[in-house]
């Protein structure tokens, strides 16, 4: 009965001792947590010599590049797999390939990037945002943080460590002005410290005829159970997007929206690819009249991480597009097929004219 007493009381400062420690990280985590203004005004740095836009075509990009750590072999934990990060040796690879990739698009006029890793465990703490501008001297650019956390204890066997991470912004038009705008916080704690803080980058550029392109780069949440939560974000971009239309100014958003527009459905095949439908779609009639979804539905932009990449087995969607206003025309908006290579997601590119 003594030896009973003696394990029972070892038990219990055994678990004392844990809750203690769990206590101390979480007051940690909490203490440390990055919490953004609503609205913060960004650091422009770059060499763009173009200072306003004065008529003609302009092309864009947007491309989530999965931090240069989800390409072709790799699954992940959070999307049903297994893995939590890739070896250096792909990391460095997929990471070269995307920089190359930018390198050859240096005459398209915006970049919009997501998922851009700055100093993270996952990533083998490369400066990913120095590597794309150094293939893009001629731009301006602006960074946003929107995932910083020292430690994320997930999962339990591997964790994935420290994660600092952004989205990006190049023009090669000078920028007037450019923010960052967060969007609400829609998990509760403590899992919100852990999460990214999701955000959208407003960058400015002159037009010739006195008003702005106001384009705007987001990248929206994922792994929400509540599909009205994340309609929260549309309404916080929706406010600026509408905003800007009323003063006169060219808008265009573009990213990485975790949904599909609205009542999406594949064409021609969808490129011999599987077709999954996201579980959460932007509603029919969010935007007013003239409004604009610009996608490319013959191709995915996304794939499922529940296991490697195989052409018409993995599940695959579209995410991302823009949307523009109704001074805005598209000619063009495609993707750019690279069979997932590099990365989850795949690059879309657009063309416009500003009416």
């Amino acid at each position: 009965m003594k030896y009973v007493k003696k394990i029972l009381q070892f038990i219990a400062a055994g678990l004392f001792l844990l809750v203690l420690l769990v206590g101390i990280f979480l007051f940690y985590i909490n203490f440390s947590d990055y919490a953004p203004l609503s609205k913060e005004k960004l650091r422009i740095t770059g060499g763009a010599f173009k200072s306003e836009i004065s008529g003609g075509q302009l092309s864009l990009i947007t491309w989530n590049i999965g931090y240069a750590g989800l390409g072709k072999e790799m699954d992940f934990f959070y999307d049903g797999g297994k893995s939590v990060m890739a070896s250096r040796e792909n990391t460095e690879n997929w990471l070269q390939q995307i920089v190359q990739f930018v390198a050859k698009k240096n005459h398209v006029d915006f970049l919009l990037f997501q998922e851009v890793d700055l100093e993270s465990n996952r990533t083998y703490y490369i400066d990913e945002s120095l590597q794309l501008e150094s293939v893009l001297p001629a731009y301006d650019e602006v960074t946003a943080i929107n995932y910083w956390v020292p430690f994320v204890p997930a999962p339990f066997h591997q964790p994935m460590g420290r994660v600092k991470a952004g989205m990006m912004t190049f023009s090669a038009y000078s920028m007037r002005q450019s923010y960052r705008h967060a969007y609400p916080q829609i998990a509760s704690w403590p899992d919100r410290m852990f999460l990214l803080d999701r955000c959208f980058i407003e960058s400015r550029i002159k037009v010739e005829n006195g008003f702005e392109l106001v384009i705007l780069n987001t990248h929206n949440s994922a792994f929400i159970d509540d599909p009205k939560r994340m309609q929260l974000e549309l309404e916080t971009i929706k406010k600026v997007m509408l905003a800007e239309y009323e003063k006169g100014n060219y808008v265009i958003a573009g990213g990485d929206w975790n949904m599909n527009p609205p009542d999406f459905r594949p064409v021609n095949g969808y490129g011999g690819h599987r077709f999954e439908a996201a579980p959460v779609h932007i509603p029919s009639g969010f935007l007013p009249e003239g409004w604009q979804y610009a996608y490319d539905a013959s191709l995915p932009s996304n794939r499922q991480l529940n296991q490697p990449y195989l052409k018409k087995v993995s599940g695959s969607t579209t995410l991302d597009f823009y949307i523009l206003s109704p001074n805005v025309q598209a000619t063009d908006v495609h993707v750019i097929d690279l069979g997932f290579e590099q990365s989850d997601h795949q690059p879309v590119m657009m063309e416009v004219y500003l009416n």
